[in-house]
Formats: C-alpha cells, sequence, structure tokens
C-alpha cells in the first residue's frame, strides 16, 4: 500500500512542490495550509507522517507538533525549519517529533527520513499488536508462536500427541525440545502419568546406566541401597531422554534392548522388571550422519526415530522474536517488580536484525538480562540504552 502523508506548509507554493515531488516517488500526500486544518483532517483520515514547516500564520509548527504527539502519538511528525536554525530543531524534538529537515529542502534526504519514519511506525504497530496477541497467540503447552514454521509444529504435535510411537526431536540447541517433549505428554493421553527427563551428555557413562536401569543394594562400592530406574520410575507416562545422540556407544545395545523387550534389569540385579512408557527423544546432532560414521546404532536410531519432529531455529520464526521478547519482557518484569510497558520499534529492530544463534535460550536470557539492569519504569523498554546488549549481542 502507499503511505499517505499530511503536508502542512502556509505557503501554497512550497504545499504544492512537496505534493507534486513526493507523488512523483510513489507517495500520497494531503496539503494543508494551516495547523487548524491538518488537526481536523488527522481526525477525518489516517495518515501515516505529517510534514510541517514550523513558522506559519496562526498555530506554529512546534505546537502542532505537540498536539499531534498527544493525539495521535503513532504517527511520525517531520519538521522543515531553517538551515542552521539548531534551537528550533531541538524543540522540535523536545516536542516529540520523529526528525527535522532543514531548508533549503532536499528531496531526497526528506524521502530517506519518511522512509525510515514509516518502517518505524510499522514495528511500533507491529509491537502494539503483540502486546494485544500475545497471551491469545495460537500456541501448544508453554510454546509460542504464529510463524508458518510454528504454526506446522503444531499441527504435527496434535497428531503425534495420541500415538504412543517413540518420538525423535530434532533441533538445534535453545529451541526448545524439552518444551515439545513435555507438551507431547501434557496433550496426549499419558498426561496423568509421569513425565521423567534425563540429559544423557550430562551424566557419566557409569551412572547413566544405573539412572535408567536402576541397580540393587551392593551392586558397586557406593550402593549402599536398591534404586528404581528412570524406565520404571516413568511407568504409565513419558520418558525423555534429552540429547541421545551423546549416549554413549556400549550403553546403547542394552537401551535397544530394553525398548524392545519392554524390560529393564537393574544393575546387579537378577530380575527383569516390566514398565509401560512412550520414549520421546531430542538431539541437536545429525543421528543419521552418526550411524554411517559409526558413532550411533543404526537399529536403535530406527527404533527411536519412528515420528520425527523438528523443530525451528529462531531465526526462521520471523516475528515470533519479538512475540517472545514480549512474554518474557512480561515475565520478568513482574518477577523484578517493575512495570515495563514494551519495547520500542527501534528496539524491534534489532531484535529482528539479530540472528540468534542461540535461539529461543539466548533470546530469553538477554531479556533476563536487560530487565535486571533496566531502572527506568513506565516507559517503553529500550534495548539501544543497556549498552552491555547492545555491545555483545546486538552490535557485534
Amino acid at each position: 500500500m502507499t503511505e499517505q502523508v499530511l503536508v502542512v506548509d502556509d505557503e501554497p507554493a512550497m504545499g504544492e512542490m512537496l505534493v507534486e515531488m513526493l507523488g512523483r516517488r510513489g507517495i500520497r500526500c494531503t496539503w494543508k495550509s494551516s495547523a487548524a486544518e491538518a488537526l481536523a483532517a488527522l481526525e477525518d483520515e489516517a495518515f501515516d507522517a505529517v510534514v510541517t514547516d514550523v513558522r506559519m500564520t496562526g498555530m506554529q509548527g512546534i505546537e502542532l507538533c505537540s498536539h499531534i504527539v498527544a493525539g495521535c502519538p503513532d504517527v511520525p511528525v517531520v519538521v522543515v525549519t531553517a538551515f542552521g536554525s539548531m534551537e528550533t530543531a531541538v524543540a522540535a524534538m523536545r516536542a516529540g517529533a520523529y526528525d527535522f529537515v532543514t531548508k533549503p529542502l532536499d528531496v531526497d534526504a526528506l524521502l530517506l527520513t519518511l522512509h525510515r519514519a514509516f518502517e518505524r511506525r510499522e514495528l511500533r504497530e507491529e509491537v502494539k499488536r503483540l502486546r494485544r496477541v500475545v497471551r491469545e497467540t495460537q500456541s501448544f503447552g508453554e510454546m509460542l508462536g504464529s510463524s508458518p514454521p510454528m504454526q506446522q509444529l503444531f499441527s504435527l504435535l496434535q497428531r503425534v500427541a495420541e500415538s504412543d510411537a517413540s518420538v525423535l526431536i530434532h533441533g538445534e540447541s535453545g529451541t526448545g525440545k524439552e518444551l515439545v517433549a513435555r507438551a507431547l505428554h501434557r496433550m496426549g493421553k499419558r498426561n496423568k502419568g509421569p513425565f521423567v527427563a534425563i540429559n544423557c551428555s550430562a551424566v557419566p557413562e557409569t551412572l547413566l546406566e544405573t539412572e535408567l536401569f536402576g541397580h540393587e543394594a551392593g551392586a558397586f562400592t557406593d550402593a549402599k541401597s536398591a534404586r528404581t530406574g528412570l524406565f520404571v520410575q516413568a511407568d504409565g507416562g513419558i520418558l525423555f531422554l534429552d540429547e541421545i545422540g551423546d549416549l554413549p556407544l556400549g550403553l546403547q545395545p542394552k537401551l535397544l534392548r530394553a525398548l524392545q523387550e519392554r524390560t529393564v534389569r537393574p544393575v546387579g540385579g537378577g530380575r527383569e522388571t516390566a514398565f509401560d512408557v512412550r520414549l520421546v527423544a531430542a538431539t541437536h546432532r545429525d543421528l543419521e550422519a552418526d550411524v554411517e560414521d559409526g558413532r550411533f546404532r543404526e537399529d536403535l536410531f530406527y527404533r527411536i526415530h519412528v515420528l520425527p519432529v523438528d523443530v525451528p531455529p529462531l531465526r526462521a520464526r520471523g516475528n515470533d522474536v519479538l512475540l517472545l521478547a514480549q512474554r518474557f519482557l512480561e515475565e520478568f518484569a513482574v518477577q523484578a517488580g517493575k512495570h515495563v510497558t514494551g519495547i520500542t520499534s527501534a528496539a524491534a529492530a534489532k531484535l529482528l536484525a539479530y540472528d540468534w544463534p542461540g535461539n529461543v535460550r539466548e533470546l530469553r536470557n538477554y531479556i533476563e538480562r536487560a530487565v535486571g539492569a533496566w531502572a527506568v519504569v513506565d516507559k517503553p523498554f529500550e534495548l539501544e540504552d543497556l549498552q552491555v546488549l547492545v555491545d555483545e549481542i546486538l552490535d557485534r
């Protein structure tokens, strides 16, 4: 859609010239010869920006700017002032003007300023929209997203949740793979049973075996009492094996046998114990490549890779970045007892420009750090004022 600009100037020659020059560049303009006419036009019609001269008969441009900022805060105002009149320019900015340009007027410079104002206005509208819909946005469990990749993921999870087949979740670190697993538990028919999770990369091989299968008293030096393994603890529910690609090769055949037989034998024990669990595994690794390289058993891969689920990275989710930032902002502001009203358009632009290699986990961490450092209340959250974020994250 073509942007609509309101031009305010009491000199007909200047007003008509601006309408003609901007019109040639694809911007529709309406010219008014006084501030009073301009305010009346703003009540009747929606404009994307206002360009006003400073010196006019009757109400001056600075006062008009103040009225527009008070009544139409989402409409950026560009003030045209005489060359070298810095005091007037400063007064305009204090009155809430988006920017100023000087006479003699350079139409190309004005056009560039207007396009920047349009972009900022669009981002402000997007941020306001996100604030309105953040609680109503379609979600699945604790996951939030309105982008096409997330809508496709939610649709897949709806179909997968009621099954008992094994699920393999693949996604980069920080994309929320455990949230997917918990959502499958919450939405599925095993939601009355337990959800038991373990990170296979965080536990040494010797301890991982006893964690999964349990052990009898005296099975090894420190086994002073028997321990029930996670397979049995998760009976009737879901066992989530995070980072299964890091499962030690020596332990993989034992896991395969347990999944095939649906029984486990505790370390040091002589009896098999039956279990009834749905296995959900997750990894950031390319398991098919690991199978080819001999780092992961092919038979185990096919046992767990029944229903594959891919979680998209944050950089592929478009404006979900702003949606999540708004959610995290509200969450951490409440925790910190701070009233932060939202994200400015300039901050939103930086959030969208960054590629977030750490995905949702990285975004959440940075918003938490930012809120913790934020001392000003009752105004939009301004990332530019937090130099640690700008220097270390958004501008690198």
